[in-house]
């Protein structure tokens, strides 16, 4: 008896390579297909910006890193003891204000060279609803705008929106319009997170789903080189049980991000490198291998035996850094 009901998804006309470059952005479940991405080898940056959730803030991120914006005070703000971004996640706040402008400013430096040598960019919309600040200067917070993050800022301080389908995709057309003079050879993966944002209810999550889904369905439609991932409906409709979440019933577990995973890698990955990350993967599991007696001459021969496993394979592969993992075994 089948589980569930097989979702297929259909192979793309192209494919990424081991040879290529990706940059993923969007919301945390990007990170996840990037951090399988980088453990198979392949060469990625993952969310500059830190976790993006509207289609607004990650237009706005992408424009930033053609454009090498470099931040200033003036940009920040001064929350919980903390420096913030509103266009960051947490993850670059400080209670020094040179730490965090050192932070953004060095990661987008960074995005601006990846991206302009990219090859492939992912981006996975989270919520088709945006915070914006009410006010010129709310109790000296920033100027009026839609905020990626909101920091733990009290929710009464923005005004929440739900964008209609001609917002989000006029402003992802404007991001697509600079990235194909930038980058011309660029090509774009869309997928919608999977993840429910059940904080602004069930309906409303869906709507919000559903306005996602109309605009990237448009912006694929009319743009050579722009692909859809399903990994939302694979998640939903799929899958479409709770045994496959976390404890929370939001976010996918293990299991379905596996799931995912696998369709992701049939229907985008070329079969060259599909058949070299199996090579990888055994690389990698003797990586993570725990010796009972690392001292044993048993484990010095299966260091040395991987070694030359490794060395083979970067000899046939040169374009793939293996570095670590040839420090590792040359203990």
């Amino acid at each position: 008896m089948e589980f569930h009901l097989d979702f297929t998804p259909r192979p793309f006309a192209q494919k990424i390579s081991h040879r290529h470059k990706l940059l993923l952005i969007g919301s945390c479940f990007t990170e996840q297909i990037g951090t399988k991405l980088a453990h198979h080898k392949f060469g990625t940056l993952d969310n500059p910006n830190g976790i993006l959730f509207n289609p607004v803030s990650i237009a706005r991120s992408v424009s930033s890193y053609i454009q090498n914006k470099q931040y200033a005070k003036e940009d920040l703000f001064y929350q919980n003891e903390c420096w913030n971004s509103w266009e960051h996640h947490s993850r670059f706040s400080h209670p020094d204000a040179d730490t965090c402008l050192q932070r953004i400013n060095a990661s987008q430096r960074k995005a601006h060279v990846f991206l302009k040598e990219a090859d492939w960019l992912l981006i996975t919309l989270g919520s088709a609803f945006v915070y914006e600040l009410p006010s010129p200067q709310e109790e000296g917070l920033g100027v009026r705008s839609v905020v990626a993050n909101c920091h733990k800022v009290p929710t009464d301080k923005f005004n929440k929106r739900l964008l209609p389908v001609e917002e989000v995709v006029s402003g992802l057309q404007t991001m697509i319009d600079e990235l194909r003079a930038f980058n011309p050879g660029l090509k774009i993966i869309f997928t919608i997170s999977p993840v429910r944002h059940l904080r602004d209810g069930f309906v409303e999550n869906n709507r919000s789903k559903a306005t996602l889904i109309h605009a990237v369905h448009q912006l694929t439609a009319t743009n050579d080189h722009s692909f859809y991932f399903p990994a939302y409906e694979l998640i939903i409709d799929d899958l479409r049980d709770y045994r496959f979440f976390a404890e929370d019933m939001v976010h996918p577990n293990y299991a379905a991000t596996n799931y995912v995973w696998e369709k992701f890698i049939a229907a985008c990955i070329d079969e060259d490198s599909q058949a070299l990350m199996k090579e990888i993967a055994v690389i990698m599991a003797a990586r993570n291998h725990k010796p009972f007696n690392p001292d044993s001459e048993q484990h010095r021969k299966f260091l040395q035996a991987n070694l030359e496993r490794l060395h083979r394979l970067n000899d046939q592969h040169p374009y793939i850094d293996f570095s670590e993992e040839a420090a590792f075994f040359s203990r």
